[in-house]
């Protein structure tokens, strides 16, 4: 069975992220949505509540798998047996950052590849950053991101 992993923050999971999950799924057997506990960012969410939102964000996608992981996303891919990581390509600026993150995780787990999917053109400007920073200032970004997750923006705002 052929296992990727797509790792990240998730803060919060947008149309982008499930777009490129959707196309891992017609190469991969399994493709496990990885939930990255420390992040090093300052999230929004925390780690239970990204973790939800991404099952329900998943709900009735076939072969997809949400878990969370901490420490280095290769000793996780070992862990669960993944072939592959799965990334995730919007412009140029991204290229440099992931191509340096690919280059190491080989560096570290020899046995991992790295493949970059390209999200719809809808999406190439979409990032988790600019969700909130919408959200934050009361925009509408309906089309952006699943209803669960707008729900629990929205939720999160009123408490501020």
């Amino acid at each position: 069975m052929k296992t990727a992993i797509y790792p990240g923050t998730f803060d919060p999971i947008t149309n982008g992220h499930i777009d490129i999950l959707k196309k891992a799924v017609r190469i991969f057997d399994k493709v496990i949505l990885a939930v990255a506990e420390d992040t090093g960012k300052k999230t929004i969410f925390t780690v239970d509540e990204r973790e939800e939102l991404c099952r329900k964000a998943m709900e009735g996608i076939e072969k997809i798998e949400v878990t969370r992981f901490n420490g280095l996303v290769v000793d996780f891919a070992k862990k669960v047996g993944a072939i592959t990581m799965i990334r995730g390509l919007r412009a140029i600026s991204d290229f440099e950052y992931e191509l340096s993150q690919a280059l190491m995780n080989e560096k570290l787990y020899s046995d991992i590849d790295t493949i970059f999917f390209v999200p719809d053109n809808k999406y190439l400007y979409l990032s988790s950053t600019m969700v909130r920073q919408v959200v934050s200032l009361g925009g509408n970004i309906k089309d952006l991101i699943p209803e669960c997750v707008e729900e629990a923006l929205l939720k999160k705002r009123s408490k501020e």
